[in-house]
């Protein structure tokens, strides 16, 4: 498969990531770890550090992408940055740890890993399974390790936090709209934190294929963040117009079948 053949996937994936998170608000990185583990795997790359490049290249296009949407929801003065600057410690110092933890696991357990998470992703989606609200803000002792915990979860998956920022927000009693946008807010930090990470740690790798910078892979890169923010927008629009219930439970069953296809990968080749 040539370069540039490759290079025109990555921008349908980047499409499509955008396209989903405009619609169900969730980050790309819950795509594109999965998609870019099988494109490594189909382009040769060693299953040593196939895992490893996914989530490191996948933080990395969050960096880029988030930088508008934490724009946008900073001026409809939607972030709660009383909550963020509590978290914000937490979470770099939590996504470098994420970081450096997923180096220290084979390519094998990164995948299931994932693969679990994904599910778990896909059954809250489908099941509908939403916290309450349980309590008051806490204090920032509590919410600095919040987001220490936030951040090295996600750094090991490669994803932004939303994920799990949200439904923490949500039930510290925050409306969902600024739950949203500060989720978005912590992304970047967790992201380029992470990001840097996986750069450092995977610099100078025995595996590591052409145009990979540490567990960072070029060409992949630029490919998703070159569309995926277009299509952001365009998800957003689609939203306003489909079944968004039905598509919601749909992609849900697309996580779940991908993490099944990643724990019977991983489970059966052990």
């Amino acid at each position: 498969m040539s370069l540039m053949t490759l290079f025109a996937l990555y921008l349908i994936l980047g499409a499509f990531a955008g396209t989903l998170a405009g619609l169900f608000g969730i980050g790309g990185g819950l795509v594109i770890v999965p998609v870019l583990i099988f494109t490594f795997g189909l382009q040769g790359f060693s299953t040593e550090i196939a895992a490893h490049l996914a989530v490191g290249t996948s933080l990395a296009t969050i960096v880029f992408t988030s930088i508008s949407s934490v724009r946008s929801h900073h001026q409809r003065g939607a972030v709660r940055w009383d909550l963020f600057r509590p978290m914000v410690v937490g979470i770099v110092l939590g996504a470098v740890l994420g970081a450096w933890t997923a180096s220290l696991l084979s390519g094998a357990a990164l995948e299931l890993i994932i693969g679990i998470f994904v599910m778990l992703v896909g059954l809250k989606m489908l099941l509908d399974i939403n916290p309450s609200e349980g309590r008051a803000v806490p204090g920032r002792a509590v919410m600095t390790v919040a987001g220490g915990g936030i951040g090295w979860a996600s750094a090991i998956f490669g994803i932004g936090g939303g994920t799990l920022t949200v439904p923490f927000l949500s039930w510290c009693s925050v409306r969902m709209q600024q739950a949203v946008a500060t989720s978005a807010a912590c992304g970047l930090p967790i992201a380029i934190a992470g990001a840097v990470a996986n750069l450092v740690t995977g610099w100078g790798h025995h595996a590591l294929p052409e145009y990979a910078v540490g567990f960072i892979y070029l060409p992949a890169l630029i490919g998703i963040v070159l569309t995926s923010v277009l299509f952001a927008r365009f998800g957003a629009v689609l939203a306003h117009r489909l079944n968004a219930r039905l598509l919601k439970r749909l992609f849900a069953l697309l996580l779940l079948a991908v993490g099944m296809r990643f724990l019977l990968g991983t489970l059966g080749g052990s």
